[in-house]
């Protein structure tokens, strides 16, 4: 009978251990005091945060161009870390001038007084209620950072995003703001045919509807701020100022005027992005002999 009992616990262990094979591993508990910065992570239906530990260090002296809407990101910033109202930011408007850079930049500025920072991928939105939980009690101040965020037709993510920032019976968190970039203003796609209220469109009776409902995600974040595209002047400016930062030096203007230009015209725009690029490109070059 004990060598009957021994072989079926012997069976029964070998069952539970191929049962944990498949079995999803547990998420990691956070540390706190291993970054400033995190990202969401999701693997089956377990998600964590996972700490950043060489976030990208750029300094706000650094955006050249953007005066006025680095002086808006930031006093609001610093009214959220004083414990004041603050509002959650939208930024939008042309590629490469600086709107993620910006938002990285005051992790920088501000992480000494508390300023975290959590990266939120859009497909991954719907567990921000989750994520929420987690901070929830914490004594840092977090951004909830949402890069290049927009929608597709048919997408569901938007909604947990617009409960999150201002549609939860729940009063709003008053240590976790949301920051987001995109390169449209009003996140999903219209279309012309919706402005036409007497067409229904797809059997939609109420079409107006559905464009308020698109419009809405947009006006929940307080705080608007357009960027545009630079013109050439503050390209080469910027450019030179990267090359600087980078210990480079514009030792011929001309030829480094007629480069930069030429980088951008291959580019397809003169953004910043383009002249941090070719800042690279140039201070990679130099001492190096030039080829035919």
């Amino acid at each position: 009978m004990d060598s009957e009992l021994k072989q079926l616990m012997a069976r029964a262990e070998a069952l539970l251990k191929r049962l944990e094979a498949w079995l999803p591993p547990s998420p990691p508990r956070s540390d706190w005091n291993a970054a400033v910065a995190w990202r969401w992570r999701r693997s089956g239906t377990a998600g964590w945060l996972q700490p950043i530990m060489h976030p990208h260090a750029v300094r706000l002296e650094d955006l050249c161009d953007i005066d006025e809407q680095k002086r808006r990101v930031t006093e609001n910033t610093r009214q959220f870390l004083a414990g004041k109202p603050a509002n959650n930011v939208l930024l939008t408007g042309a590629r490469g001038t600086g709107k993620s850079s910006l938002i990285k930049a005051l992790l920088t500025e501000f992480a000494g007084q508390g300023l975290r920072l959590v990266e939120m991928d859009k497909d991954h939105l719907v567990d921000l209620p989750e994520v929420m939980d987690l901070l929830e009690g914490r004594p840092e101040r977090f951004i909830l950072f949402c890069d290049d965020l927009s929608f597709e037709a048919g997408e569901a993510h938007y909604k947990a995003l617009k409960t999150v920032l201002d549609g939860s019976l729940a009063a709003p968190s008053e240590h976790v703001l949301v920051y987001a970039t995109s390169n449209r203003r009003h996140l999903m796609p219209e279309y012309f045919s919706e402005n036409q209220e007497t067409r229904h469109r797809d059997g939609e009776i109420h079409p107006g509807e559905t464009v308020e409902e698109k419009i809405s995600l947009s006006d929940r974040f307080g705080l608007w701020v357009s960027f545009y595209p630079f013109d050439q002047d503050a390209y080469l400016e910027i450019a030179a100022h990267w090359i600087a930062v980078l210990g480079g030096d514009v030792t011929e203007p001309e030829l480094f005027r007629s480069d930069a230009l030429q980088w951008a015209l291959q580019r397809g725009g003169r953004s910043g992005r383009s002249a941090w690029h070719f800042a690279r490109d140039w201070v990679g070059r130099q001492g190096m002999p030039r080829l035919p």
